[in-house]
């Protein structure tokens, strides 16, 4: 059964993101507040091998993001890669991956929201925090009205910000650690000072991947952004290759700096080890600086879920899997209404976080926890499938997965693993089995539509 669509003709969306923007929109995906703050629970568990465990978190991420960049390509009419679910196992399967990863960014922005409001009161804002998360939430509803460029200039210097401090810090901190900056450098005395490289055994080093993979999810926005660039093809190609490196730089280089300036064991877990490492080598105004790097995250995430909200529930719009009305267009192209649906909802987890922090809004943190892994294992069966498929109709690929099929299912087998480590985690079990509620009444509300396209009477 095939699922009703609209014509595309009414529905074109201006390509006016640049190679500039795409470039930041990449790293802006990969950097976000988790590596500021959420880090240093990993850390503590981990101690200094922790950053094997990002490099292999990184690895897997790239081989998803590889197979997103070979269908991507592929099928350049897809707007969102929710849909490659579509192409790939069929209408249920796009409906599904579809409201599941809008439920996941949809709530995202509340926690998004909460988490700025909080920065800006540390740093001296005096007016409650609810109103200043809803001028947050009113000024970033306006720039993803206003155009998909505002949209990726906003994106550009944002994740200019994260960038330039990340490198910096990184900096900064080699020279503390050589030697050449400050008074008191351990060198890399740290990494093995305090019960060694892995203080914690081998095992936690593969276990942690539980906790720091949702630091590294976002990646994939740049193939919904893609849409709307001027070289699609291009921009998923470049992400899909240059994205190990960035991990490297980022995620790999920033940690090695932290577990080498600072002894493993005095991070804190929930507080920034990027402010622990600074205030380690006497910079002034440490903890000033970090916050506003991190509200600079924050604010770059709040933006993308506005965005990636809004284009998810065009397409699905579009495919006849949400209502209708959702695929109008304002006079600057940008599916406005689509727009306002996220920021409504995303509202209503606001007021579901202020009256019921730990009963509605835990509940509904909870039930999108596990989704995106889930999200990404549908995404590799997909190419299996989608693959498959094109061997047998001998079509050439521009951008083919390496050593097809062994690293496809070598990737299905290591999210299973993570998933399946969820469950077994109790720390985790609730975020798995409310996400498997979540699965199951999207599965059944799909139930619902698909008897109702079939028994119109």
């Amino acid at each position: 059964m095939s699922s009703p669509t609209v014509s595309s003709a009414d529905t074109a969306l201006n390509r006016t993101l640049r190679p500039r923007h795409m470039f930041m929109i990449t790293i802006g995906g990969i950097i976000g507040a988790g590596l500021f703050v959420s880090s240093s629970a990993a850390i503590a568990v981990t101690g200094p091998a922790v950053v094997l465990t990002y490099l292999l978190t990184g690895i897997l991420l790239l081989m998803v993001m590889r197979m997103l960049g070979e269908m991507a390509v592929s099928h350049p009419e897809v707007r969102s890669f929710t849909e490659f679910a579509r192409l790939g196992l069929g209408n249920w399967a796009g409906f599904s991956v579809g409201w599941l990863y809008w439920f996941f960014w949809v709530v995202v922005i509340p926690i998004e929201v909460i988490a700025a409001a909080n920065i800006l009161a540390e740093l001296g804002l005096t007016v409650p925090t609810w109103q200043s998360g809803l001028v947050l939430m009113v000024a970033m509803t306006a720039v993803n009205l206003t155009s998909a460029r505002s949209f990726g200039e906003f994106e550009f210097w944002f994740s200019s910000i994260k960038v330039s401090a990340i490198i910096a810090f990184i900096l900064v901190s080699a020279a503390y650690v050589a030697g050449l900056y400050g008074e008191s450098s351990p060198g890399l005395a740290n990494l093995t000072a305090h019960g060694g490289f892995a203080p914690n055994g081998t095992l936690v080093i593969i276990a942690t991947v539980t906790t720091v993979i949702f630091s590294m999810m976002g990646t994939e926005v740049v193939t919904i952004a893609a849409a709307e660039s001027s070289e699609p093809a291009k921009s998923v190609a470049r992400m899909t290759s240059s994205i190990i490196g960035r991990i490297m730089l980022f995620y790999v280089g920033s940690l090695i700096m932290i577990v080498a300036v600072v002894p493993w064991n005095s991070v804190v877990p929930g507080q920034s080890p990027f402010t622990a490492a600074l205030d380690a080598m006497q910079i002034p105004y440490a903890s000033t600086i970090m916050s506003v790097v991190i509200l600079t995250a924050v604010l770059s995430c709040l933006n993308s879920c506005y965005y990636i909200c809004s284009r998810v529930l065009f397409v699905l719009a579009e495919k006849g899997d949400a209502p209708r009305w959702l695929v109008k267009l304002n006079p600057r192209r940008v599916p406005s209404r689509s727009v306002m649906l996220g920021s409504v909802a995303g509202l209503l987890g606001v007021i579901a976080q202020y009256y019921s922090p730990d009963g509605l809004f835990a509940f509904l943190v909870n039930a999108s926890g596990a989704l995106i892994l889930v999200i990404y294992l549908t995404m590799v069966i997909s190419h299996v499938r989608l693959r498959r498929q094109a061997i047998a109709a001998n079509l050439p690929l521009a951008m083919p997965m390496w050593w097809f099929p062994w690293l496809s299912y070598f990737t299905m087998a290591a999210i299973a693993a993570v998933l399946l480590a969820m469950a077994l985690t109790p720390a985790l079990q609730s975020q798995f089995w409310t996400g498997a509620l979540s699965i199951a009444v999207t599965l059944g509300a799909y139930a619902v539509v698909a008897h109702r396209r079939s028994n119109p009477d």
